[in-house]
């Protein structure tokens, strides 16, 4: 399997990223994989390369992401929010908490509850079938 520290398009797939992190409503949240499963394989990526290496280049596309992008909707697949400065931590914690989203007792978000769905029903089943 190569080896891709970014896709190869990184601008296309940020776009990508970005305007599906848009989408995400108030008070909901996605998970870097969940974001990644809901975009298709760029173009010349093999499908096993891009389920290792697509959340992080959805966590390459929220680092660099435009101002009317909500990053702070974005999180890891514990439902806690991704390693980062302290300053950049307390942020988004405290941004999620003024949309509703709360916080259990070990810093993490209940994803059944404030998890969004997003586009997945609009998966055809063969993409269904590779995630």
């Amino acid at each position: 399997m190569p080896q891709f520290t970014t896709p190869p398009n990184a601008k296309a797939f940020y776009s990508q990223v970005w305007d599906l992190v848009r989408q995400i409503p108030r008070g909901k949240v996605a998970t870097y994989g969940q974001i990644a499963k809901m975009l298709p394989p760029p173009n010349g990526v093999e499908i096993e390369t891009y389920v290792a290496f697509g959340p992080l280049w959805v966590g390459g596309a929220m680092s660099a992401c435009p101002d009317d992008v909500p990053w702070q909707r974005v999180i890891n697949s514990k439902g806690e929010i991704s390693e980062r400065d302290g300053a950049g931590a307390r942020r988004q914690r405290l941004m999620l908490e003024q949309e509703g989203v709360v916080f259990g007792e070990r810093g993490r978000i209940y994803l059944k509850k404030y998890g969004w769905s997003g586009r997945n029903e609009e998966l055809s089943p063969k993409q269904h079938d590779l995630f």
